[in-house]
């Protein structure tokens, strides 16, 4: 774990760093009809945490599933986290906070190794993916109304390029291309794999 913390502090984005105002990314990355299509909007700031974790014999990623009955994103695959509040201070506070309130993961076990490309979500987002390396001692402890469960997914699943596709659905006129990523019974799409997928290219198939 010693040595992956340091191959991703020298392939992420340093947190001393501000994030950019304008995103580097988008969840329509995979699809230059919809990139011309979307119209110029103000983001709203959001972060999420990815979370890195290894107790199970190897390095993992926490992922969640939002609670079927949410307004937006109900039953999707998600990272911890949400809009940003003014009493934040930033991304990274951010992440930790939403974390703990989702999750009950205490920032003291989080350690924040650096961040990834902010990433415009569907919902006009601009979001921080601030990777951290969890205290395996971390015991959850789910906000019911927002999350249905936590797993996680090993690393070496999510860092391997062929285990990406391209999927589409209707989107009212067009056909919408976005980027999937299946473990046992779970479905990551979206900003999610799109997140994970700058992840991977960062960490280059390792």
């Amino acid at each position: 774990m010693r040595e992956l913390r340091a191959r991703l502090r020298e392939r992420l984005r340093d947190v001393a760093l501000a994030p950019p105002t304008e995103p580097a990314r988008g969840d329509f990355d995979p699809d230059p009809e919809w990139r011309a299509r979307r119209v110029p909007a103000e983001l709203a700031p959001a972060a999420v945490l990815v979370p890195i974790v290894s107790r199970n014999g190897g390095p993992a990623v926490l992922l969640t599933r939002r609670s079927s009955h949410l307004n937006a994103h109900a039953g999707q695959v998600s990272f911890p986290g949400g809009r940003l509040e003014p009493s934040d201070g930033g991304p990274v506070a951010a992440a930790l906070r939403e974390s703990e309130e989702e999750i009950g993961l205490d920032p003291e076990q989080v350690d924040v190794v650096g961040l990834l490309d902010t990433c415009r979500t569907s919902t006009d987002y601009i979001v921080t993916p601030v990777v951290g390396i969890v205290d395996p001692d971390f015991e959850p402890r789910l906000d019911g109304f927002e999350v249905a469960e936590l797993f996680e997914a090993p690393l070496d699943h999510l860092l391997a390029r062929r285990n990406f596709v391209r999927e589409s659905r209707d989107a009212g006129g067009f056909t919408r291309v976005f980027y999937a990523i299946y473990y046992e019974r779970w479905r990551i799409w979206g900003a999610t794999a799109g997140m994970l997928f700058d992840l991977m290219e960062r960490m280059d198939g390792e």
